[in-house]
């Protein structure tokens, strides 16, 4: 669906328009138009494919979606594709994506699987009129800062939940569970890498050497939004080491309570195999056994056996064992 058409003149908004009457504006001198597409059906890209003269190909992936982060050139036209990443209801990680074309005087965005909006970017713009009139790589640059600031919040979330999970690591009984919520968190990492890396390549694209025209005045912009993507990737690699190292000392631990379990387990069974011991010596038929016709023998025997149990327990005991 349309969310906005606007043309603007020498970074002054001039009016909403029709869609049909783009190319009219696009005529004009020093006119430039923004529009904003959600969820867009295939007649709504064919119809901006006509209007602004589109690749082909770049409207074949906007239309399919799923598209890695990239940047791509077509003649005069930048295709930028870009990862929106948010937590659903119920805090998983939602991914959606934003196309954005980027022409000597037009912008589109088409944002999909998302319920975050542009609307604020929009306004900012406005507000800043001398850089508005700098045309589309500006407005490329408001709407990848918007998409990368969303991002923060996201890392910060999952350093949080990290260092939740680290503080629950040396809990006994709790090897399992914190198992499976590393192995989760650690999913969810890799999903925003996924969209931060390679949008970190195609942004390296758009400062320093060669740049593509529509992106020429707003070099320097580019370059700070460069240097949040470095940073966030920085943050990601760290979360997803120490996650690594929280699984070994995680599984360590697994290993130790196993080990407790089994010297518990070795103690008791050697407590009762001094017991075993002594029953079947007493036990074999044989008939020269004096101590079975002692009249105090029974009571001594399990006496004896009492005793004996009872020092090595102690001793185990002392050891830590049991």
């Amino acid at each position: 669906m349309l969310v906005n058409c606007v043309a603007y003149q020498a970074g002054t908004k001039l009016a909403d328009i029709p869609v049909e009457s783009i190319s009219d504006h696009l005529a004009r001198p020093g006119c430039f138009v923004w529009v904003a597409l959600r969820d867009a059906t295939e007649d709504e890209l064919k119809q901006a494919q006509q209007e602004f003269g589109l690749h082909d190909l770049a409207i074949e992936d906007a239309m399919h979606g799923h598209q890695r982060p990239k940047l791509e050139e077509y003649g005069s036209t930048l295709f930028v594709v870009m990862h929106l990443v948010e937590f659903s209801p119920t805090d998983e990680l939602r991914l959606g994506e934003v196309h954005v074309f980027a022409g000597p005087n037009f912008v589109l965005s088409i944002r999909n699987r998302s319920t975050q909006g542009f609307l604020g970017v929009r306004q900012r713009c406005e507000r800043e009129p001398d850089l508005l009139r700098l045309g589309a790589g500006f407005v490329l640059y408001a709407l990848m800062d918007a998409v990368v600031d969303r991002y923060f919040p996201i890392v910060d979330a999952l350093e949080t939940e990290l260092e939740m999970i680290e503080g629950q690591i040396f809990e006994r009984n709790a090897g399992r569970a914190n198992i499976e919520r590393l192995y989760d968190l650690k999913h969810r990492v890799t999903s925003l890498r996924h969209a931060v890396a390679p949008l970190l390549d195609a942004v390296g694209k758009l400062h320093g050497g060669r740049v593509p025209a529509v992106c020429s005045s707003s070099e320097a912009y580019f370059r700070d939004v460069n240097d949040h993507l470095s940073r966030i990737l920085t943050s990601i690699d760290t979360i997803r080491d120490t996650i690594g190292t929280a699984i070994q000392v995680n599984l360590s631990m697994v290993t130790i309570e196993e080990s407790e379990v089994t010297k518990r387990l070795a103690a008791w069974a050697g407590i009762f195999a001094v017991a075993t011991f002594f029953v079947g010596v007493w036990g074999m038929n044989f008939e020269h056994m004096p101590e079975l016709k002692w009249a105090w023998g029974y009571p001594a025997a399990l006496g004896l056996i009492g005793v004996t149990c009872g020092v090595m327990w102690y001793r185990f005991r002392r050891a830590g064992w049991v």
